[in-house]
């Protein structure tokens, strides 16, 4: 029985369990690493005559894995090649090789391995062989978490969840005992507590016991949970040139409400979305738990040490760095859908009183114009806005030109957004030579949106959906009364270790008594980058002539398989289908399916797909910068 204690790289306490022996190295050699290499490998020689320096190869034989793990840290492979090195030295390396090779391996599980390592001298070009059966690895056998303090200090409040703890625990047993994993599973595991309740928690003691025998590891973790606390009032810095209300009639967290490390992120990345701000951070103070803790040990000095008698108060500290009250932004870009693009952005935070953003978009297929002024969010967590706005969209043979006024209530957060939207727009559509149609509505749309994904911009897991039900419903300024709905999901799931499978559908509908009245806006088309590939942008709808219309109907899905073969480079293989129509018989399924190559760059996921669309019989290239929902 061999106790291992990887502990010494994260300063933890000394182990109190019994041990026969004690391999420190062996678990260790991960962590310290980056020290062996400063300490342990051999002193370089004194200079000596070019003569004496040799130069030499070497071959490892073993799993690919290990082979990677020692080629990147093995003596021999680091002093290849040094001009210094003399055959002396060399033979040193060699016969130091197999405990050096035992002790990396280990930090992989491997305790019984079989190495050795010989020095081939019989070519022109000495070559050193290292040959390396690493047998079983070792299985974690058992996990014992042992939680102290967690006492709750009323009533109502619940002490902590140990069966969530242990489920969420990430080296399970089963599991390869691996250094690195062991050491993640207990950052996790502090992480978890520290993260509500207990900001203080921390790792007391920690220990894994491996049986080379039977190639198991007993694995023992103590976390004290700290004291327990709660948060305080709202501190802020950095204000200089806009109310205090910008910050606080964001704030969700009352005092004494429990310490949760979400509800502060939450609040960060509101403030984040305002645009006030070029730089937020949201904390806790935890000096006064600190101070807290030395009054009680300077006054039970002496005496029975008695638990606090409340929870600590931490108050919240918001620092922010104000943008600039006026921003312009240019920018160009490139879609397969609608071609290159040119794009001015302004921003003026202050306009009488509210925010102001604008932008002006020209597109080859489609240009836009709009103002929006947004009122402070209330205290209620509501986000008022108003504007206007033109649109023209070139699309099939169909020239659209929209011109709105709008009001917008949002709310909600990233996770759950919400908002109502209530328009009163003019709509022009020009098809061939046909005469042009004009359309007047006032529409009233309510639209959800549910996100859980393991993150907003480069998602891997997790899903999104976006429901949306509207229409006019009043004969004021409206042409055609109509009722609209509208639905879309996209989910993620790994697949293996590389693999990601993506699926996505879209449905809608829209009910009337006369589509004509109804404006094409709120009508539906599919095809393109988001919709059905290897077809153009709205290029699957309701034939008028020669230009391709909106319909009453619309049904897509997407299945589709990303294989990341080098992180952040990825393939991809998907399969589209569905179609727009007046009718559902109509909605016959159109299908495109092809090739793709994935880039996760920092601005977003970068896809370039190649799709068959089997209907025409045409492949069409298709290209997206950034995560689009």
């Amino acid at each position: 029985m061999i106790s291992a204690r990887p502990d010494p790289c994260t300063a933890m306490a000394p182990a109190r369990s019994r041990i026969l022996a004690q391999i420190v190295l062996a678990v260790n050699a991960l962590c310290l690493a980056p020290v062996a290499a400063a300490q342990d490998q051999p002193v370089p020689p004194a200079p000596e005559a070019p003569s004496r320096a040799i130069d030499y190869d070497v071959r490892i034989d073993a799993p690919r894995q290990l082979r990677e793990l020692l080629e990147k840290n093995l003596d021999l492979m680091r002093w290849r090649g040094n001009p210094r090195l003399d055959r002396e030295q060399l033979l040193r390396l060699v016969r130091a090789a197999p405990e050096q090779i035992k002790t990396l391996i280990a930090t992989e599980g491997y305790y019984s391995p079989k190495v050795s390592a010989d020095l081939d001298t019989s070519g022109s070009k000495p070559v050193v062989l290292i040959d390396v059966a690493p047998g079983d690895p070792v299985v974690v056998g058992d996990v014992d978490i042992e939680l102290r303090g967690f006492v709750p200090f009323d009533k109502g409040s619940a002490p902590i969840d140990a069966a969530a703890l242990r489920n969420r625990w990430t080296l399970p047993v089963g599991a390869r005992f691996r250094t690195a994993d062991w050491e993640a599973a207990k950052r996790g595991l502090v992480r978890q507590v520290a993260q509500t309740r207990f900001p203080r928690a921390q790792l007391l003691d920690s220990s894994a016991t491996v049986d080379p025998d039977t190639h198991r590891a007993l694995l023992k973790v103590v976390i004290d949970s700290g004291p327990d606390a709660h948060f305080g009032g709202l501190e802020i810095e950095g204000l200089k040139r806009y109310p205090a209300s910008v910050i606080t009639n964001l704030n969700t967290i009352r005092p004494g409400d429990e310490y949760n490390e979400a509800a502060m992120q939450a609040l960060q990345g509101r403030l984040q979305d305002t645009g006030y701000f070029s730089g937020v951070e949201v904390s806790a103070d935890m000096s006064s738990v600190i101070a807290s803790q030395v009054r009680d040990l300077k006054e039970n000095e002496g005496a029975t040490q008695q638990p606090p008698s409340g929870p600590a108060v931490l108050p919240i500290l918001v620092r922010v760095t104000e943008n600039k009250r006026k921003n312009v932004a240019l920018g160009v870009g490139f879609s397969t859908n609608t071609g290159a693009r040119t794009q001015a952005e302004y921003d003026d935070l202050n306009v009488f009183g509210k925010r102001m953003k604008s932008n002006v978009l020209y597109e080859q297929k489609h240009q836009a114009a709009k103002a929006e002024f947004y009122l402070p969010t209330t205290t209620g967590g509501y986000n008022n806005s108003f504007g206007t706005g033109y649109d023209r969209l070139d699309a099939n043979g169909q020239i659209t030109r929209t011109t709105s006024v709008h009001a917008k209530r949002a709310w909600g957060s990233p996770l759950l957004e919400k908002t109502l939207t209530l328009e009163a727009l003019t709509e022009q559509v020009t098809i061939d030579d046909l005469p042009t149609t004009r359309v007047k509505s006032v529409p009233l749309t309510f639209s959800i949106t549910k996100r859980h994904l393991d993150s907003l911009v480069q998602p891997s897991r997790g899903y999104i959906v976006n429901a949306q039900i509207g229409g006019a419903f009043l004969p004021v300024l409206t042409d055609e009364k109509f009722v609209r709905l509208y639905t879309r999901a996209l989910g993620y799931k790994p697949v293996g270790d590389a693999g990601t499978l993506i699926v996505r559908g879209e449905f809608g509908a829209v009910g009337s008594k006369d589509k004509n009245g109804v404006p094409s806006t709120f009508l539906f088309r599919a095809g393109g980058d988001q919709s059905v590939r290897g077809y153009g942008y709205q290029q699957l709808g309701v034939p008028v002539g020669s230009a391709i219309t909106g319909g009453r109907y619309l049904l897509t899905g997407s299945a589709e398989y990303d294989y990341w073969f080098k992180p952040p480079w990825g393939a991809a293989v998907f399969y589209d289908v569905g179609n727009a129509g007046d009718n559902f018989h109509d909605l016959k399924p159109k299908v495109g399916y092809g090739v793709g190559a994935r880039w996760r760059s920092p601005v977003g996921p970068i896809n370039v797909d190649v799709a068959y669309g089997k209907a025409v019989h045409k492949v069409r290239l298709h290209f997206s910068l950034g995560f689009t929902f």
